[in-house]
């Protein structure tokens, strides 16, 4: 009987949050769903970190997934902007480790390159290919869904082997592997 694996895929926003779960059997990939959690009817920040939190174990909770694929945040040109991403990507990344879900995080041109095999791809491009891939009917009207689809497919392209991100298994791996990050106490 083929293995079965099921691989969530985060793109973490503070306006959007796109999600992607696919299943894998065997070698086989198939679609399972896809979806965004929009925060841009909130004022309050602490509200949109705790529904995204909420609904990353929500999804953890009815998916039941073995893996979870985030995509990191990039560094442009406001900084401000790049702490609220990452505050999203660190609550996302919380709740699976929660439930001692692996996360492994990628960046955004490791993804777009394991997707189209440009890693200075357009959004478009990367939802056409998905469409491609997983026989999708129709794409969704924000593509920030099929961004976290892309996490996982790229997961799912890399088995889980940390290239260009970072793995973590559980709250002892990601302090172990970010001393850093976390202050002594």
């Amino acid at each position: 009987m083929a293995q079965e694996k099921i691989i969530l895929g985060v793109d973490p926003g503070t306006s959007i949050m796109g999600f992607g779960i696919i299943k894998i059997v065997g070698k086989k990939m198939e679609f399972v769903q896809m979806n965004e959690l929009l925060l841009s009817k909130y004022n309050d920040p602490y509200v949109k970190l705790r529904l995204i939190f909420e609904r990353t174990l929500e999804l953890i909770d009815t998916y039941h997934p073995d893996e979870m694929a985030l995509e990191a945040p990039f560094y442009g040109k406001n900084v401000q902007s790049m702490l609220k991403l990452g505050r999203a990507q660190g609550v996302a990344m919380a709740a699976g480790l929660s439930r001692d879900i692996p996360v492994t995080e990628y960046m955004p041109k490791k993804i777009k390159m394991a997707i189209t095999g440009n890693g200075n791809a357009s959004k478009e491009q990367v939802a056409m290919m998905l469409k491609s891939l997983l026989d999708l009917k129709e794409l969704p009207k924000n593509l920030d869904a099929t961004d976290g689809l892309a996490a996982a497919v790229c997961h799912f392209y890399n088995s889980g082997v940390k290239v260009g991100g970072k793995n973590y298994s559980g709250w002892a791996s990601f302090v172990t592997q970010n001393k850093e990050r976390v202050k002594g106490t």
